[in-house]
Order: C-alpha cells, then structure tokens, then sequence
C-alpha cells in the first residue's frame, strides 16, 4: 500500500506530486451524484457569442459541467466559464474544451484523404503538431481527431475525413496523428488530447449515406475495421468517440461488445468514450430505445462516458441509478476516466489559457511550411502523356476552370477556423513562382461548379487559342464532402466536363487539375486529358504547391490511398478484395470491371527502375526472422521520392484471404542517378497471419507470396 502519510493537503486531488490515480480517487470520493453526473455532460459554448454577451454566455453554463465544444479563436470567453467553474463550483473542477480540428485549425492543410496519399506519416505528424499548437493557444484542449474509418465508397461524404480504404494505412496515420496531436505528455505546453473516431464500422454505411445502418461480420468488424483503432490506442490516443451507425442490429453508441468487451477489457483503453452529436438520443430513431431514459441508459451500460449535446445523461442517469439500473461502481468507473484526462492535461494546475495575438499563435513560418510541404507531397501526378508536366518557363499558359481563381474551395470540408482570405489560390500561386512569367499566365474562369451557365465558355476559348498549354483547374465545392455530403454520382457536374470538352477542341495541350474531397468519376474527362493531378482539398497553401508541381521545383510523389473507379456504377471497388468464385466470370457486362486508377497508382517526373525483390529464406518456422529487400534506382533526370509498397498474399486459407494485403509501406528520397534500399523485416504472425470471428490471431502453414510492384516472391511456412 502507498505511503501517503507525508502528505498535509487534506484535499490530495489539488496536490500534483501525488499519483493521478490517487486524486481521481481521492476527488470521486468528495462528489456529489449529481456532480458526478455534470461531468458526464458537454454542451457548447461560442459560435454566436461576441464579447458583448460573454457574461451572459458564462451565467448559462453550469460550473459543474463536464465539457465544452468551443467554437471561438480566442480564449477570453474560454477563460471566463473556467473561472466560474475553477472559482463557483463546490470542488473547482476544470472544464474539458473540445473543438473539430481535423486538418488543421487556422493553419489549414490537406483534407486527411489527401494526407494519406503522401505516405509521409512523418509529416502529418507534424501537421498534427501544428494543429495541436494553434488549438491549444486558442483555448482548446481536446480535438476530435482523427477519424480512421476504413471507407471505400466515394459517395460518402466523409471519405475526404479519413486515410482511404485500406486498415493498415488507417492505422499508420492514426498513429502519427496521435503523436502530433498529444507529444510524449499531454501537460505539455501546445499539446491536445485525440480522439479516434467514429467507432466503429461507420465508413461502411450502405451506399454511401450519412448515418445509415451497417451490415458487418464479426470477422471483417476485427480483419477491416476495428484494426486502425487498435493502433490508435497503442499510440496512446486519450479518448474515442462512438459512431452514428448501427452495426448489424446494435447501434455503435449502445454497443457493448464493440466498447466494453473490446475497448476496455481487451485493449486495456483506461480514457473515455464521447458520443458523436446527438447520438445517444439518436438511439430512438435507430428503433433501440423508447425514449430518452432509455437511451440513456442503453448507451452508459454499453460503456459510454460522456454525452455530447443531447442531455439525455443529465436528465435521466440520476433516476438511473435511484432505481438500481446503473451502479454506483459504474458511474465512478466513468467518472473517474474524465477526471484522469483532466488530471494528465494539467488542467487542474493550469485551468487557464494564456491571451496571446494572432501573430503568436496562428500562420507562423514554419507552420506554413509544413503545410506546403504536406500539400505537395500529398498531390498525386494521375496521367502525363509525352511528359506534358512540367512545364517550361517560356510557354504562355492558360488557367481555365472554377478552381482557377478560387479560395475558399480549396480549404476542403471541416476547415475549423480556416479563412478563404489566407488561402494561396491556384492563379495566384503560379503568378508568383519564379518558374514562370507572370505576362505569360493568362485566364478565364469558363463555369461555375455547377449549373447550366455557357456564357463563358467563349471567353474560356477565347483565352485558350492565346496559349501553349491549358491547364483546367476543376472539382468539387468544399460543401460537397463532409458531414452529410453523400452524394449519387461522384462524376463532376456536367457543365465542367462540357468546358473540357470545348477546350480539347483548341487542340492545344491540355492539363487537368483536380480538386476533390473524394475519388472521382473521370470516365468521360481521362481520354481528353493529356495529363491530370489530383490536389485534392490541400488547405491554405494550395496554389503555392501546385505551383511547385506545374514548374518542376516539386516533383510529385503522392499515390492514390483510394481506388478511383472506372465509374460510379462500380462501387464499392476496392484493391483488397477477396478472390471470386469465378474469375473469368462475374464481370461487368457495359463496362470494364477494372478501376481506372489502382490504390497505390502515382507517377513522378523521373522513373524508377526497381530490382530484384530477395528473402532471406523461401522456407521458414515459426519464431523465424524473414526479412525481404528490394533495390530501386532513379533512373530518371528528376531527384524524386518513390513510396514501396509492401503487399503479402495467403493463396488457401482456413478463412479466405484477400487477393493482397498492404503489410508495410516506407517513402525515401532517391536523387537522379542513385539507389536506394527498401527492407521489409517480417513479423510472420503480424504479417502473414489473419483474424477470426472473435479476434483471435491465426497463423497457418503453407505457401505465402511477397509482392511488390509487378514482382512476387514464394515463400512457405512449414512449421
């Protein structure tokens, strides 16, 4: 037992030298039900409050309350709810402020899609720090991020908020992000706590809609879904947050399995779960329960903590527990797991945020920085016939289309505090890069996003015969992707293919610029185009980046995380399917079963020549070691990053395999002319090994097959 007796403070909650476990103990044995019950309630504060109203504002929230979605960029209304609740409660407990930082909160970068399309989760993590850094200066001290649901259908709107389709990807990003967001201590300065979200199951709602229920075995919930999750919580991320879905007749905001069997009990998860907006008084309309009560009481035995927005546990926990349906032990068990998290983020010795300019806290240079470098390496060069990228610096060059002249798209959905005004458009990006004259940029806007508007495609043709090369910048509104954004067809509008179709007819060179919050339809815009990047929504730096990329400063290394079909008729297509019964058969009959564009498909400036893929053993035992290596050499005119892939194949399996597996993944500078070494040391449980119904990690022996590129190397288990 702990010695304690050297301590005086008779409150040892409010003294930092004692264990964490000791003072949330210490201070659950002082509380009240019903301040107990507070903290396990967040409501809102901000968004149409100005400094006016600030004492308004604070007078309607309770000092007791648990948490606070903050919706402002200054911590002066922050600052005075924290000090009533610091000052007027019984026990002085902090306020947890949360905030949406997705890709950044004024200092906004890629969407996470184009993120993860960088390989580079070095840098995201960086980003992740930048991000951490602005919020936490703002007054915010808890994100809601990042969302690694495995997702592989475009329509979903909120595709553009994840790592693309594959687990293993999911799980890399969600990792770096973790550490970008939280460092080595979450007390420190200029750090925030994540949250992994939605959990779990979400990015497999039915046709791409928003809150819809899910259909999902056990065994693709623990071999797809609930992967990038476990990662997370290995990496320490503080706290989760619930999904809307239900998951094959158990909403995820009531599901015990999914948030006490597996989060807590087996994960070992000692944080909180949050719901998402509304979610638990969503269980009514999900058909689980009859009325608020019930929610209540259907969500907190599942095993979830805290109650964003509804106040259904404010309402109702308290009848609960006077009726004997929810412990005491249950709700100390919750509370406590709050308390902790205020406790590791020094709120209790620090409940205050320092006043600080913008200039201090927001758009610093090397913010900015790692915002151009994520952008442009998040970019992915899809088509370059004859090598028409880069461009030279003497060709007069039209910029036609929507996007050409356009902030505010650019900072994609969930853009926190992002403002259009600091965004770096795509015109004026190329105006000002050295690589070329600025008397030689012209443009025309051509169409809007959508509609039927043709009367400036003239000027469009017009501006077009004028030019060398046309660069057509087009894509998606920023209010397309998202929350809610579910969308039928993930072609772009008609009216801006129509403006392509006008502008191949000048016969001029023509280059596609692509910004999406998803993976597009490009079915009837890839034959026109004579090379196509995708940007995707790239934040605040865009045109900068792009810029880089058109004149060759940058050579694009960016890959695809997500399939882009051939059409939207062919969804869901995904690269890690499993095998078909009939292979030379089951194809479509109107159009290719293939994707236009492979998870994985990127080109560069410069070419890579890859050598020959070697195992340290084809026949291996169990506790063996097998490492496997790959010579790639630039052999190109370009200094360029490449990103391998490592894939595995298990051809006969107890529980059939997918056709290939993503195992690993590694990004290296190669300079023209010199070589690299990509390695792959192989963990033969982790990497050829698979999941059953409940979890339980299976390794089978037999042949297995090493891929890389075009190569596939044998391989075979026999022990």
């Amino acid at each position: 037992m702990t010695d304690l007796s050297y301590i005086k403070d008779s409150s040892l909650y409010k003294n930092p030298s004692i264990p964490v476990d000791i003072r949330v103990n210490d201070l659950l044995s002082r509380m009240t039900l019903e301040e107990k019950i507070y903290q396990l309630n967040q409501y809102t504060l901000g968004r149409n409050n100005n400094v006016n109203n600030i004492g308004e504002a604070v007078k309607n929230i309770p000092a007791e309350i648990g948490s606070l979605i903050y919706f402002e960029t200054t911590s002066d209304l922050r600052n005075s709810v924290q000090k009533k609740a610091v000052k007027e409660s019984r026990l002085g407990i902090p306020i947890l402020f949360g905030y949406d930082v997705i890709h950044g909160f004024r200092t906004i970068y890629p969407i996470s899609l184009g993120q993860a399309a960088s390989w580079n989760p070095e840098l995201v993590e960086d980003a992740c720090g930048v991000a951490a850094q602005e919020a936490f200066t703002s007054g915010v001290n808890w994100t809601f991020s990042p969302m690694v649901d495995v997702a592989r259908d475009g329509r979903w709107g909120r595709v553009s908020e994840g790592y693309g389709e594959d687990p293993y990807v999911n799980g890399v990003f969600a990792a770096a992000s973790v550490r970008g967001y939280q460092g080595d201590t979450l007390s420190a300065k200029n750090r925030v706590a994540a949250c992994l979200k939605h959990y779990v199951g979400y990015g497999a709602s039915e046709a791409g809609r928003d809150y819809v229920p899910t259909e999902i075995s056990k065994q693709t919930l623990w071999d797809t879904y609930l992967p990038p999750f476990e990662v997370g919580i290995k990496a320490g991320a503080a706290t989760v947050m619930s999904a809307f879905n239900n998951i094959s007749g158990i909403p995820a905001s009531a599901n015990y399995y999914t948030l006490t069997e597996i989060l807590k009990k087996r994960w070992k998860h000692r944080g909180f779960v949050v719901s998402d907006w509304d979610a638990v008084k969503q269980l009514i309309t999900q058909g689980l329960a009859a009325n608020e009560k019930e929610a209540a009481w259907y969500a907190f035995s599942a095993g979830l903590e805290m109650d964003m927005t509804d106040n259904c546990y404010q309402k109702h926990l308290g009848k609960l527990v006077k009726e004997g349906k929810v412990s005491m032990e249950a709700i100390d068990d919750a509370v406590g797991r709050i308390l902790r998290l205020k406790f590791e983020l020094g709120l209790f010795e620090n409940p205050y945020t320092e006043i600080l300019p913008d200039d201090k806290r927001f758009l610093l240079p090397s913010s900015l920085n790692v915002a151009e470098q994520l952008a442009q390496e998040s970019m992915v060069l899809l088509k370059n016939d004859k090598g028409v990228l880069p461009l030279k610096k003497e060709q007069k060059i039209a910029f036609i289309g929507p996007m050409a002249n356009n902030r505010l798209h650019l900072l994609g959905s969930w853009s926190a505090h992002g403002d259009e005004k600091d965004v770096i458009s795509i015109l004026d990006g190329v105006k000002k890069e050295k690589g070329f004259l600025a008397k030689n940029i012209l443009f025309a806007e051509g169409c809007g996003f959508d509609g039927n508007e043709q009367r400036g495609f003239a000027e469009a043709i017009r501006v077009a015969e004028q030019a060398d090369i046309i660069i057509a910048c087009l894509g998606e509104k920023k209010t397309w992707s998202g929350e809610n954004a579910s969308r039928s067809v993930i072609a772009l509008p008609r009216i801006q293919e129509e403006l392509l179709e006008n502008l191949k007819k000048t016969g001029k060179p023509l280059v596609v610029l692509l910004s999406s919050g998803r993976p597009l339809d490009l079915s009837r815009i890839e034959p026109l185009a004579d090379a196509m990047l995708e940007i995707w929504q790239p934040g605040i730096t865009a045109g900068i980046a792009v810029a880089g990329i058109l004149s060759g400063r940058y050579n694009p290394s960016g890959k695809l995380p997500i399939t882009f079909p051939y059409t939207t008729g062919q969804i869901p297509i995904y690269y890690n399917h499993r095998k078909s019964g009939r292979t030379h058969q089951g194809k479509y009959q109107n159009i290719t079963s293939e994707p236009l564009y492979s998870f994985g498909h990127g080109l560069s400036y410069t070419k890579f020549e890859y050598g020959t893929l070697k195992l340290s053993s084809s026949k291996i035992r169990r506790g063996d070691t097998l490492r496997a290596e790959i010579e790639v050499k630039n052999v190109g005119n370009y200094d360029g990053k490449e990103t391998l892939l490592w894939f595995v194949a298990d051809p006969f399996s107890s529980i059939t395999r997918p056709v290939k597996e993503l195992k690993y993944f590694e990004k290296k500078e190669i300079p023209a002319g010199e070589s690299r070494i990509f390695t792959f040391d192989i963990n033969l449980e982790r990497d050829l090994g698979f999941v059953n119904e409940d979890g339980k990690r299976l390794l089978e022996n037999g042949i297995f097959y090493i891929m890389v590129k075009d190569q596939k190397v044998k391989i075979e288990l026999i022990d």
